[in-house]
């Protein structure tokens, strides 16, 4: 199981939880265990350590565009430029770790931010892009989860030739475009078993389902897009925009139902470095409020939205 799996453990908690008593937040809600007498090495170093060493170690999703990839041996994405701001901030250098999507998102903290992986590989200081969830951050005690960076959003993307009536401007977003309505009768490309896959499989009537072309990655969903394959694709906005060419436009329609049609991303820190993501949390703060974080998604032609904090 890939990526996709992130969102898709938070999309069916978000269901289950909904069929629940409400609670206060973490009321009834058990966490996992703390780790007990783990080696020092799956620790990680303190910010004094890291400060002398010289390096920030960051782990970042391989081979996820436009987010996080390797290019001639060049480490590029967005997450690239954000992890580049939370090394200077400490005045040292980013040393990027790309690492594999695990079975869900509690195995992937796991492996990478508090204990480590089955090989025996150390945790990193810092993990990119992990999806914020109020209740999610209850069940894991041993993260500290923080530096919401930016807003993620499911958006439609579609060719211009097979619905040359579109309104084009977003303030006219919520007239004329294709709406999930419309997969009725065209295919639409979606990444499989992700979020946008869960929506349009339940949409009522089940009239969708017939017209879902699912690809295994959202990248190869916009090249077959691209080449008149299919008539649309759905999924984040931001890997909708990084594969959209020419013919191809980006939109938001209203998406009736769809609770999770969007949701805020930040970094995750082992819950025996707080000072570090204290540390990390300002710098965040700083490059919101002084425009670097917008200023790191407008250099891959990315539409930068503030996060929810």
């Amino acid at each position: 199981m890939d990526r996709r799996a992130l969102l898709a453990g938070l999309a069916a908690g978000a269901f289950a939880l909904a069929a629940l008593p409400v609670f206060a937040r973490c009321e009834n809600v058990v966490p996992g265990a703390r780790p007990q007498n783990t080696p020092r090495e799956f620790v990680g170093q303190t910010m004094d350590e890291i400060i002398e060493r010289g390096t920030l170690n960051i782990a970042v999703y391989e081979d996820f565009p436009p987010y996080s990839w390797a290019e001639d041996g060049t480490a590029k994405g967005v997450d690239i430029e954000v992890g580049r701001i939370l090394a200077e901030s400490l005045g040292v250098t980013p040393e990027y770790r790309f690492v594999q999507a695990g079975e869900n998102l509690q195995t992937d903290l796991m492996s990478y931010v508090w204990r480590g992986t089955v090989q025996k590989e150390p945790v990193s200081n810092v993990m990119m892009r992990v999806p914020y969830n109020s209740e999610f951050t209850c069940l894991v005690e041993q993260v500290v989860f923080t530096g919401q960076y930016a807003k993620e959003e499911i958006a439609i993307a579609y060719r211009l030739d097979a619905y040359p009536d579109a309104v084009p401007s977003d303030e006219a977003r919520h007239e004329g475009a294709p709406v999930p309505a419309f997969f009725r009768f065209d295919t639409v490309a979606v990444e499989n078993d992700s979020i946008s896959d869960f929506y349009l499989t339940a949409f009522p009537g089940g009239q969708i389902g017939p017209n879902i072309r699912r690809f295994r990655t959202m990248a190869e969903g916009m090249t077959a897009l691209a080449a008149g394959e299919v008539m649309a694709a759905m999924g984040p906005r931001a890997q909708l925009q990084a594969g959209a060419g020419e013919g191809v436009k980006v939109h938001q329609p209203p998406l009736p139902g769809f609770g999770l049609g969007s949701w805020t991303v930040g970094i995750a820190v082992h819950h025996s470095h707080r000072d570090l993501s204290y540390a990390l949390d300002d710098a965040i703060t700083a490059a919101l409020a002084d425009g670097r974080l917008a200023a790191a998604y407008a250099k891959y032609g990315l539409t930068f939205t503030m996060p929810d904090r």
